[in-house]
């Protein structure tokens, strides 16, 4: 590989939050020399995501998409970053889910039947039945699920690109880009390529304004409250994590309209109402956080090269589901960056090229 001098990288990476650090460890990794570049002064959804990876999903326990794919490579993609860093960043937790009522028991017990669906249900014999929630008609626990603590993902990883030169604190905007046929050069730095991560606010990059981005704000709060299990989440229209002792994060919202980073009233009092039925246990909130979900049309993320650009590519569209899906699609995009094995059609750009040509 031709050694690269300091002004000169591989690829330049705009944004660091899970999609643009996933994205930078596995072309690191492949022996690529990136260059991160993130405004700290933004405001991120990473930074304020609960980080839960639950493989089934919704009230009809519907099983994560590529659940079985996605799930065991995030759990090594972590552990092998929580060995690099020294640093605590996956957390193994079941997840407990009371049933609403008879019917709903019913139905989630005859859905175990379902080999696809058993093997991330734990054998009722050995569940744990959490303290401190109503439990009136039992529950189900969910296992293979967890929490990735993102603050501490990003901060490690920061630092560790940081001190390899490798970092750059820096606002950044697409109109100082300057494309050549061999390179892109940005502030006086060659490139071969630059790679857009830029969550919610790649809806300002007139480079691709034209992908069907549908970003979704959902607020948490945070809880203090008594007789937590410190290695179980529950969730219920709601999640309660615990995160350490006492301290829990709940959540979430969802809302399409008013996408702004600001803590609202309504969205304390909807989590509270969700939140009361389910405690046996009294609670204070201690705090409530805001983010903006960078979700796409079809709920699938979003990444290849720009279709008139060779040189520009995007990493965008995780939605609600960036900790498993971010590293999973950061190897596929990295194996199509440097060994050119197409992307899947699922989450191809390609797939809204006729948004671009029309």
């Amino acid at each position: 590989m031709t050694e690269k001098s300091d002004s000169s990288y591989d690829y330049l990476i705009v944004g660091q939050g899970i999609a643009g650090t996933s994205l930078a460890w596995h072309l690191h990794n492949a022996g690529k020399k990136v260059l991160l570049v993130n405004d700290s002064s933004l405001p991120s959804s990473s930074k304020v995501a609960a980080g839960i990876f639950n493989p089934l999903t919704g009230k009809k326990l519907v099983k994560t998409w590529l659940a079985d794919d996605i799930f065991p490579y995030a759990q090594k993609f972590y552990s092998g970053l929580q060995e690099k860093l020294g640093a605590k960043i996956l957390h193994q937790a079941s997840i407990f889910r009371p049933f609403r009522s008879i019917e709903e028991q019913n139905s989630y017990l005859s859905r175990t039947s379902d080999p696809g669906i058993a093997s991330y249900i734990k054998d009722t014999k050995h569940e744990i039945i959490p303290e401190h929630v109503h439990t009136p008609y039992g529950g189900m626990e969910v296992i293979q699920s967890g929490w990735i603590d993102l603050p501490v993902l990003l901060e490690g990883s920061k630092v560790y690109f940081l001190n390899n030169n490798q970092y750059l604190e820096s606002a950044f905007s697409a109109n100082d880009l300057i494309f050549t046929e061999e390179h892109v050069i940005w502030k006086n730095i060659t490139f071969d390529k630059v790679i857009l991560c830029q969550g919610y606010f790649a809806k300002d990059n007139t480079n691709f304004s034209w992908l069907p981005f549908t970003p979704v704000k959902g607020q948490i709060l945070e809880v203090e409250m008594e007789k937590l299990s410190v290695d179980q989440i529950v969730n219920q229209g709601i999640f309660i994590l615990p995160v350490s002792g006492t301290t829990c994060r709940v959540g979430a919202t969802y809302s399409w309209e008013n996408l702004n980073w600001e803590v609202t009233e309504n969205a304390r009092i909807e989590l509270e109402e969700k939140l009361q039925p389910l405690l046996k246990v009294p609670y204070e909130i201690t705090g409530q956080l805001a983010g903006i979900r960078p979700s796409s049309h079809d709920r699938r993320p979003m990444l290849g090269i720009h279709p008139d650009q060779p040189r520009l590519g995007i990493f965008n569209g995780l939605g609600t589901k960036g900790v498993t899906l971010a590293p999973f699609f950061a190897k596929e995009f990295t194996e199509y960056l440097v060994h050119d094995k197409e992307l899947s059609e699922a989450v191809n750009i390609k797939r809204y090229f006729s948004l671009y040509f029309r």
